[in-house]
């Protein structure tokens, strides 16, 4: 905004002085060669009178007392003719002449300016509060991380050989669903630095959820030479009790999450582990209790019952549509108050149809939980672009109202258009 100031006022003092310097230097030309003439002419007509005195002087017409009195006449007249002359320009140099047409430029270039202020300024923004300038703003969370992997990507190309830059793209790539690129980065990295149990780790995530959430061979390979090197990485830790959560061997999440939180390593999220481990003992009360869990024995049967369990199948109509590699997006938020969503998950849409159940652990990191309401309105869109945002092409369905800690059923019927 700044700049857009500077360049309307150099066009405006550069357009009133090319208005203005000419006709000013224009008006004292005028008043110099007027004055000069006007002055010529008087010694002139001065020196032809002067010139007919001295020719009757000489001839005896006049004698010298008379040519000295009409001399002297002759000299005071021209002292007033030349007084005369400035007491004119003075009366000139008062009147200003043909002011008309720099003033009628001048109205147009000051309105050329306005226009250009209003019309491209922030004219209309000078009413509102000062803000602090946001660079993201309006821009979407995929454009944000779009332009965050461009950014590291550039740095990455200026420093080929930086391991943790590498490394950390890998993981950019993962959060931008670029599943193929992420694990080449995790390569590089290796290439650079050697195998380690924490770069084989987050490769096996990569390539866990580019093979649709699915514990193929070659993830369960990577898995088991990250944990032969160490036994308590965190990284392949998270995979394998994520992995078995989905698939709702809830003793084995425990157990690996568990061992997370005995090695005391500082670079994890503890608070979120231990929210995870809650998350799979209560789904485990809900078939049994676990052996030897004295803690899972007192849970309370209320605790349990904050939840939405939700019944999600696709129309026979739209089943042709389902791809192998489609994502299945589902969330929940009040139906009372702000359209904030409470509790997400995300499953691959082979699994279709299935049963899913929404609770705290599922939180979307808000202050907010899903224990909090009384009922929630339940979305899912099977997503073709990895996107939790519904775009053209993708399938959705609602699910209206549901109380917490019943069941519904959601139908995904409708393709975007």
């Amino acid at each position: 905004m700044t700049t857009f100031w500077i360049l309307i006022a150099s066009f405006l003092l550069v357009s009133l002085a090319l208005i203005w310097v000419p006709h000013f230097r224009q008006q004292r030309m005028l008043r110099a060669e007027e004055a000069g003439v006007r002055k010529d002419t008087n010694l002139e007509l001065f020196n032809e009178r002067l010139s007919v005195l001295e020719k009757e002087l000489q001839e005896d017409l006049l004698d010298q007392p008379e040519f000295d009195a009409l001399k002297k006449e002759l000299e005071i007249s021209l002292l007033q003719d030349m007084k005369q002359g400035d007491d004119e320009s003075l009366v000139n140099k008062l009147k200003p002449k043909s002011i008309m047409w720099p003033s009628v430029m001048s109205v147009v270039v000051i309105g050329i300016c306005g226009y250009m202020y209003s019309t491209l300024g922030a004219y209309k923004n000078l009413d509102q509060p000062m803000t602090v300038n946001d660079p993201h703003a309006g821009q979407t969370t995929e454009q944000i991380m779009s332009q965050r992997v461009a950014m590291m990507e550039s740095q990455a190309q200026a420093e080929p050989e930086n391991s943790q830059l590498w490394f950390s793209l890998g993981h950019a790539y993962i959060s931008a669903n670029r599943y193929d690129d992420a694990i080449k980065a995790f390569d590089k990295t290796m290439d650079l630095v050697g195998v380690h149990a924490e770069l084989l780790g987050p490769k096996a995530t990569a390539l866990y959820y580019r093979s649709n959430q699915q514990m193929t061979p070659a993830v369960q390979a990577l898995v088991e030479q990250a944990l032969a090197l160490d036994a308590e990485d965190p990284s392949t830790l998270l995979l394998v009790g994520m992995d078995a959560f989905f698939t709702a061997d809830y003793p084995k999440a425990i157990d690996a999450w568990q061992l997370i939180l005995d090695s005391d390593r500082t670079d994890v999220d503890r608070g979120a582990i231990m929210n995870a481990i809650e998350s799979a003992k209560m789904r485990l009360g809900s078939d049994g209790a676990m052996p030897n869990d004295d803690a899972h024995k007192d849970v309370k049967p209320k605790a349990a019952a904050k939840t939405v369990t939700v019944e999600v199948s696709i129309s026979p109509e739209l089943q042709a549509k389902v791809a192998s590699t489609d994502m299945l997006f589902i969330f929940a938020r009040s139906t009372e108050g702000p359209k904030v969503p409470l509790a997400a998950t995300k499953i691959s849409a082979q699994s279709l149809p299935v049963t899913i159940t929404l609770d705290d652990s599922t939180n979307m990191g808000g202050n907010v939980k899903l224990s909090d309401a009384d009922s929630v309105e339940v979305i899912a869109i099977l997503s073709k672009h990895g996107s939790v945002r519904a775009q053209t092409g993708d399938i959705q369905g609602t699910l209206a109202m549901v109380k917490v800690g019943d069941t519904g059923q959601l139908v995904l019927d409708t393709q975007v258009q």
